[in-house]
């Protein structure tokens, strides 16, 4: 089995000593070793779309399940990322990339295989009422689905009403709303309102330019994310049984 563990890779190459090394470098360090594996990875690492779907093909004409590429090929470039990300060797913007040739290389393996690829959770995204900025919910939408998550897309400016019908239509694990405008932040005020009387206790994760870690604190479900790339950790640790209260311990860093 391959460690990809963020920490074991980053020792073991001794990539945190090795600071003059470009990315790419670090990167090929750690990529899986299996030859169609790696071209894989790499391909995600590169966020070559159309590279990925080749090394995929490439690899399922050999008689790979196209399923299992997407946890032990697609997944594992993805991993690569993520931990440069983490050490601030990456910036969002490769993230992004990275992402969207991940998600190409997803739908081309569900198209490749007869079986259904579950998937780990279903969230809805929003930006909230009366904002039309909805580039940091493109944002989190793709590193969610990057990593697993089927993402209903409300779109932006959503009502409050809508956001609360589609949650109890959907039963989705978490909501991720966005506001850029201190004027319509408030709507998530509403969503918690209505959620708890409802009887509803699903995590709102909050964030976006206006939001602050103090003013989501203030609601029962508000659980205040900074950076876009927290959001799938978050519903990986939702998954993994963490409260409310606890994903505020572990995502809270002010």
């Amino acid at each position: 089995m391959i460690d990809i563990n963020p920490k074991n890779t980053l020792i073991r190459y001794n990539i945190l000593v090795e600071s003059d090394m470009a990315p790419e470098e670090m990167a090929e360090k750690l990529y899986p070793t299996d030859p169609h594996i790696r071209q894989i990875a790499k391909a995600v690492f590169e966020g070559d779309e159309d590279e990925v779907v080749a090394a995929l093909q490439n690899t399922i004409d050999s008689g790979v399940d196209p399923l299992s590429l997407i946890n032990d090929a697609l997944m594992a470039g993805m991993e690569v990322v993520s931990t440069l990300y983490d050490y601030g060797l990456l910036y969002l913007p490769d993230v992004i990339i990275s992402a969207q040739a991940m998600i190409e290389g997803i739908e081309y393996c569900k198209e490749q295989s007869k079986q259904v690829h579950e998937s780990k959770g279903k969230i809805i995204s929003y930006v909230v009422e009366g904002d039309i900025h909805d580039i940091g919910k493109k944002i989190v939408t793709v590193l969610l689905r990057a990593n697993g998550y089927e993402v209903i897309d409300l779109g932006k400016d959503v009502p409050v009403e809508e956001v609360v019908a589609a949650v109890k239509k959907e039963k989705p694990i978490m909501l991720s709303g966005t506001a850029l405008m201190t004027t319509t932040m408030h709507a998530f005020k509403d969503v918690n309102s209505r959620l708890l009387a409802s009887d509803i206790n699903v995590p709102v994760v909050c964030g976006g330019g206006a939001v602050t870690q103090d003013f989501i604190s203030d609601y029962d479900l508000g659980v205040y994310c900074e950076e876009a790339a927290d959001v799938p950790k978050i519903a990986d640790s939702i998954l993994q049984g963490l409260d409310i209260r606890k994903l505020r311990d572990t995502f809270h860093k002010h």
